[in-house]
């Protein structure tokens, strides 16, 4: 652990608080099963990969960036998976995964990908971040990464693996982009969907951030330019992950799409998702344009439609309350559900709107992506408490499940930053919410690694930019969250079941 970047922790352990409906509540809450701790030692902190100039140790045993995956075929088979061992600079030392075979009261680590050097892959690996699961409607899973040399803006791939039901391990992984970092060129950002509708079929996406020409002018009129872009690109297999397509861009344009995630309609339209953090020319990155978008595709990836607006995003800086140190977590990073049976989709993230705090909002679409309701204001911890880490999911019938992390319960002047993790649910589309529930916490914040963008540069406490709400049957869903420990971070999952 590089405890000489950590901030001073409280010294007592904090309990763990039942899961309750708010007060008030007329309509049942989930039913809770156990806070299973899905985490265990990391097996790599001995690796010798992965130092950079300014960071010689890892967080040993730190899991952060969580992502869940329920097979359709199998509802009591799931798939999580995490960073492992994170560097103080970005990235991780590997990505593990594990899974359950009883419906998520047991978690079983699977042999490790070699994604990087520490987990035998490539040597120039020296990290790998993003993990992200999925199955498709068959039941095939994906798990993808993105392997890089370092935190700076150097060597990046992206690389996907599926799942080999016979041996029981992962397949070597497919690098399908890798770019050496030379003229500003760069992958980000990585998620993977498989589609319901289509078994063998999954898709990837990520944004590639680059200069028009793949910055083919001079070093000079690229570095004066004023058009670099973050293009948001597009791979996909249609036989179980064996082959993956060559990567092309959904739209080429004087544009930054960053957090693309893709869901798929029960039509099988692909919706595309993504924060456009700016637009146009002049001194980049500016302010024009700054919105969350949509983008349709009705041939399964081959052709996408231009971005419709969602709605215009403002986001304010996450900090710890009692000091001010910045959080690094989820806020205009989106997460997109829809519903199978009505065609309804769901964007939540973290807006300002306005104001100087950040909090969850939900935008609703019932016409397949055209116009949208919202945003609205979905966190109810009140107008100055903090929100953020969202997720989103539609169970079978239809009703909304959302999860998010604030901090009402944080005493200011205490050092501790006390921050939960809530549920709220929803059975009419949310024009209703059902019973708020407190699913787990406090913790404190504190414990949490720290990014950092240079040693006296923090970028904040970290614990990832997302967790893991999915769908199991019926409608039953599994939480898959970070939370932190005396000096670190351990995943944990959480069945909720309405009977």
């Amino acid at each position: 652990m590089h405890k000489s970047s950590r901030l001073a922790a409280a010294a007592a352990v904090v309990p763990l608080i039942v899961l309750t409906a708010a007060p008030g509540a007329s309509a049942a809450p989930f039913a809770a099963g156990p806070d299973v701790l899905v985490s265990g030692p990391s097996a790599l902190t001995a690796c010798p990969f992965g130092a950079s100039a300014d960071f010689a140790e890892a967080y040993d045993g730190a899991e952060v960036e969580p992502q869940v995956a329920v097979n359709p075929t199998d509802p009591d088979e799931m798939i999580g998976a995490s960073q492992q061992d994170r560097w103080p600079d970005g990235g991780a030392r590997g990505l593990s995964s594990w899974i359950t075979h009883d419906g998520g009261a047991n978690w079983a680590k699977l042999p490790d990908v070699p994604w990087s050097a520490c987990q035998g892959g490539p040597t120039r690996f020296g990290r790998v971040t993003d993990p992200w699961v999925t199955y498709d409607g068959g039941g095939t899973a994906y798990f993808i990464g993105q392997p890089i040399d370092s935190a700076a803006l150097g060597l990046s791939a992206i690389s996907v693996t599926s799942f080999d039901r016979a041996t029981g391990t992962w397949r070597p992984p497919t690098i399908i982009q890798e770019d050496d970092g030379s003229r500003g060129v760069f992958n980000d950002k990585v998620s993977i969907t498989g589609d319901p509708t289509r078994p063998g079929y999954a898709y990837a996406t990520w944004i590639r951030g680059s200069y028009p020409n793949e910055g083919q002018q001079s070093p000079s009129a690229d570095l004066h330019s004023a058009a670099y872009r973050g293009k948001p690109m597009f791979s996909r297999t249609t036989d179980g992950g064996l082959t993956w397509s060559t990567p092309v861009s959904m739209r080429d344009s004087n544009a930054y799409f960053q957090g693309n995630q893709i869901a798929v309609g029960p039509d099988g339209t692909l919706y595309n998702v993504a924060a456009n953090l700016f637009t146009g020319a002049g001194i980049q990155p500016n302010d024009k344009g700054v919105y969350m978008g949509v983008m349709r595709s009705t041939d399964a990836g081959l052709h996408w439609s231009a971005p419709t607006k969602i709605a215009p995003i403002s986001f304010a800086q996450l900090v710890a309350p009692d000091n001010g140190f910045p959080i690094r977590a989820g806020d205009y990073i989106p997460d997109i559900a829809v519903d199978m049976t009505s065609g309804a989709i769901y964007v939540v993230w973290a807006d300002a709107l306005g104001t100087s705090v950040n909090r969850v909002v939900l935008a609703k679409s019932t016409d397949g992506g055209r116009h949208w309701t919202g945003p609205t204001v979905v966190a109810t911890g009140g107008p100055g408490v903090q929100s953020y880490n969202h997720a989103i999911d539609v169970s079978d019938t239809g009703m909304v499940t959302l999860t998010y992390f604030d901090d009402r319960n944080n005493v200011l002047g205490d050092g501790i930053a006390t921050t939960d993790v809530w549920v709220r649910h929803s059975h009419d589309g949310t024009a209703s919410w059902d019973p708020e529930q407190h699913l787990h916490g406090p913790f404190d914040h504190y414990r949490a690694p720290i990014s950092w963008a240079a040693p006296d540069v923090p970028r904040g406490l970290f614990l990832g930019d997302y967790m893991g709400l999915e769908t199991i049957s019926g409608d039953d869903v599994i939480a898959f969250f970070t939370s932190t420990i005396a000096d670190g971070a351990d995943v944990h999952a959480v069945r909720l079941d309405q009977g």
